[in-house]
């Protein structure tokens, strides 16, 4: 017997992460040792604190029942406190606080819930690959805005046309972003708050990132601006915060109007998330060492970002510092396109990394670095592509 997929399913985009990883797996497979800069999954454990707190909680009985169906209130409400630590933002954990099984499920399953068939949003190019799904699973329709490098790769809210932007429902953005690094200003975010409000769109704030800011700089919450509740949510992940990207547990934060979508949507997909995972949760955000391991973290992040840019300027290949997030978004020489350059770089150097392309029409031309390996591997990588010449006539 066969069993066809249905129509929505084959609609839906490529897997371009699935895609890049088989191919670097089949190259190391064939004996060579691969640096694979291609990768976003953070390299390092889950403090101990945390996986600590975890045993603790799983060995309970009160924790192997269903979950509530809008998880536990004690994590929205140290979501919340939180969010007002650190960013000066109140809500009200109860209506304006939903949990997540990653900040994946919520911007993939958003368009199900506040969208109908034949509607519009709006998405960055180049953006996140998997916003693209919800398109297809919400069966709506979308834009895209380019982020180009001339703007620090931030959107020209007035090139948005007028007619798009009228129509648009949601804007879905992302700072830090991946896959630039780029970070947000205040201004350009209180620009988008005018903005939405002007023409009743909704601003979805991918801040998986959030930790993650370079130089001293930590990145801005869009929930930090006057009037941002108002208009919109945002999206924090545990993933790359504290290494939890396999733990699958985030939260969302904003207009109780889209929070209580979202949590009426899950009501019918999920009974939240594994209760023993959300008591983590709670102490992740809670215990004293908290903001020492994030340090860290960040800390480990801006080393192998300078170990790249720097042997990349050795050998002539030019840097676009990023400020946050844990990329490096590199130009491609003359003479090749995303995938072309990213093909000879695995296939003579065997270092790993992703085609611009992959991200949309506007990331052809780059290709996305990723800081998560050792510095020592990171310089290896850039020596191994100094081999190839591809350079030399920039370094004379």
């Amino acid at each position: 017997m066969e069993f066809p997929e249905s129509k929505l399913l084959q609609q839906l985009p490529k897997q371009f992460f699935a895609n890049l990883v088989a191919k670097v797996n089949q190259k190391a497979a064939s004996g060579v040792d691969v640096i694979n800069l291609g990768q976003g999954n953070p390299d390092k454990p889950t403090p101990d604190y945390i996986v600590k707190s975890t045993q603790e909680n799983v060995a309970k009985p009160e924790n192997h029942k269903y979950s509530l169906f809008r998880g536990l209130p004690a994590l929205k409400k140290a979501a919340s406190d939180f969010y007002l630590e650190k960013y000066g933002a109140t809500f009200d954990s109860e209506k304006e606080v939903a949990i997540l099984g990653g900040s994946k499920i919520g911007l993939v399953e958003l368009p199900w819930a506040l969208m109908n068939p034949g509607d519009t949003f709006l998405l960055p190019d180049p953006g996140y690959p998997d916003y693209l799904s919800g398109a297809a699973l919400g069966q709506v329709n979308f834009e895209t805005f380019p982020l180009k490098e001339e703007n620090n790769f931030l959107p020209d809210l007035d090139a948005i046309p007028v007619d798009v932007a009228k129509k648009a429902k949601l804007i879905y953005l992302n700072y830090p972003n991946n896959p630039t690094g780029a970070v947000a200003t205040r201004e350009f975010y209180e620009e988008l708050v005018d903005w939405a409000k002007k023409y009743h769109v909704g601003v979805i704030s991918d801040f998986a990132y959030g930790a993650i800011g370079f130089d001293g700089q930590p990145p801005i919450s869009f929930m930090e601006i006057p009037g941002a509740k108002e208009v919109g949510i945002e999206f924090y992940t545990y993933s790359k915060t504290f290494n939890m990207a396999g733990w699958r547990l985030a939260f969302a934060v904003g207009n109780p109007d889209i929070i209580e979508a979202i949590n009426l949507i899950q009501d019918h997909l999920f009974v939240s998330v594994f209760p023993a995972l959300q008591q983590a949760g709670i102490d992740a955000l809670k215990d004293p060492k908290r903001d020492s391991e994030i340090n860290q973290i960040v800390a480990r992040y801006e080393t192998r970002r300078n170990a790249f840019i720097g042997a990349a300027e050795k050998i002539g290949w030019r840097s676009i510092n990023p400020g946050g997030a844990f990329y490096v978004w590199m130009p491609v020489p003359s003479g090749y396109t995303s995938e072309s350059f990213a093909d000879v770089l695995l296939n003579e150097a065997g270092v790993g990394v992703a085609p611009g392309n992959g991200f949309g029409e506007q990331g052809e031309g780059y290709v996305r670095i990723g800081l998560l390996i050792e510095p020592e591997r990171l310089v290896e990588a850039v020596e191994r592509i100094d081999k190839l010449h591809i350079f030399d006539q920039v370094k004379e």
